[in-house]
């Protein structure tokens, strides 16, 4: 489809403005588009001290999509966890060393 096309479907009339439309366009496109979009199983395993609420993640990871556990009590399924609905009770550590 060309840009005169476009301009005739739309009813405008000035060339520039619709090449900034479309431009602007394929920028949300893009932007809203995941990009490198990578599937990756890990077993969680304790911490060394114990805390079992951390995970090791890709040193290249950008941004986390979801997260699901195997649930072998249900044929061996993988279960998506929920997000929260709540935000997360935050506290500054004074002491980082202790």
């Amino acid at each position: 489809m060309t840009v005169l096309e476009i301009m005739e479907r739309a009813g405008a009339d000035n060339s520039t403005l619709t090449i900034a439309w479309i431009k602007d366009a394929v920028n949300l496109v893009q932007s809203n588009t995941p990009h490198d979009v990578k599937v990756k199983k890990i077993s969680v395993t304790k911490a060394a001290d114990g805390d079992d609420n951390r995970y090791e993640l890709p040193a290249d990871l950008m941004s986390l999509l979801n997260v699901s556990v195997l649930d072998t009590e249900d044929g061996n399924k993988y279960k998506r966890i929920r997000r929260l609905t709540f935000q997360p009770l935050i506290s500054e550590d004074k002491e980082p060393n202790a």
